[in-house]
């Protein structure tokens, strides 16, 4: 009797210890399972319980999610790649588990107790166990939830909040995997497009250096930015209006105000004009025929004269105390 009194006594000291141990060892035993499969720990209702009990000396980091098809859950399949590459990525930069942060997934289908307990209705969920003992502890054992209404699928933004809330432990970054098939489609795109230029250089380059078609680009930009294009999209102006007696107005009085059609008639007007322009400047002096040539110079002078007496018509409409004109309008 004397002898198990002494025995139950000195296992006494060994009963403390393995107590003291117990935080430590669910570290070991989560830790060494994600090891093992590279990924995060998967859980159920036990095992959940289990991990995130306290005392605790080790952070946890776990997403509550629901990836059968029946769930409807879009973003909690979406989201799991990249939770399982940030997991992946956080325990191969920290093998040694320097900063004691485990992560875990428990599905809807395995942990349905945790989830009424938890009283969630929506999934996913991502909660973040600070510890409870050692030196990162913190006095609220209430664990932080991460939000993901702003409908984050990617692993960077959980990262960083991950590092926001765990500041004084390693931080190993998100590595990706080499994507060979981009890699791939890339290389075989730039050198698709090399070979489509080299056969093609004899081609487009003197349509490219045509001087009458850059001539005629830049023209067409000029006349269109001019007649007020980009006033229309600015101030969503309408195309036409009435003008109160029944019928259509197509100019708008004011010089803060226009239409669409109006913005058409201008850069119309502005065209013809260059356009006889040009003819009287280039294409008028290389006629060989004296006659031929002075009945363009009276044509085009006539179309001058007629544009710009609409033109200013036009000026008229838009500023009623404008007092100059030309015949014929």
């Amino acid at each position: 009797m004397r002898l198990l009194t002494y025995l139950t006594a000195s296992l006494l000291p060994f009963t403390v210890l393995a107590a003291k141990k117990a935080p430590t060892d669910s570290f070991s035993k989560f830790q060494s399972k994600a090891l093992s499969a590279s990924a995060p720990v998967k859980l159920d209702d036990a095992s959940y319980a289990e991990l995130t009990k306290a005392p605790r000396d080790y952070s946890v980091a776990v997403l509550l999610t629901a990836l059968e098809a029946r769930f409807g859950c879009g973003l909690c399949r979406d989201f799991q790649p990249e939770w399982d590459l940030l997991a992946r990525s956080w325990m191969k930069g920290d093998k040694q588990g320097e900063g004691r942060l485990l992560y875990g997934t428990l599905d809807f289908s395995d942990g349905k107790g945790t989830f009424q307990s938890l009283q969630l209705q929506t999934a996913p969920v991502l909660l973040l166990f600070h510890p409870t003992t050692g030196p990162n502890a913190k006095a609220d054992a209430t664990p932080v939830r991460f939000d993901f209404g702003s409908g984050t699928e990617k692993a960077d933004p959980v990262h960083a909040w991950i590092v926001r809330q765990l500041p004084d432990i390693p931080h190993p970054p998100v590595v990706r995997p080499i994507n060979y098939v981009k890699i791939v489609t890339i290389t075989t795109a730039v050198l698709g497009f090399i070979t489509f230029a080299s056969v093609a250089t004899p081609y487009i380059m003197p349509v490219i250096q045509n001087r009458n078609l850059w001539a005629a680009i830049s023209l067409i930009l000029v006349l269109l930015f001019t007649s007020g294009h980009m006033f229309n999209h600015i101030r969503k102006v309408p195309y036409v209006s009435s003008d109160g007696k029944g019928k259509v107005s197509y100019f708008a009085g004011g010089f803060q105000n226009q239409f669409g059609l109006e913005t058409q008639i201008v850069a119309a007007m502005y065209g013809i004009l260059s356009f006889a322009t040009i003819s009287l400047a280039l294409k008028v002096p290389r006629m060989a025929d004296p006659r031929s040539q002075q009945i363009a110079v009276f044509v085009w002078g006539g179309v001058l004269l007629g544009m710009y007496s609409f033109l200013l018509s036009v000026f008229r409409i838009k500023n009623g105390g404008y007092p100059f004109w030309l015949p014929p309008f």
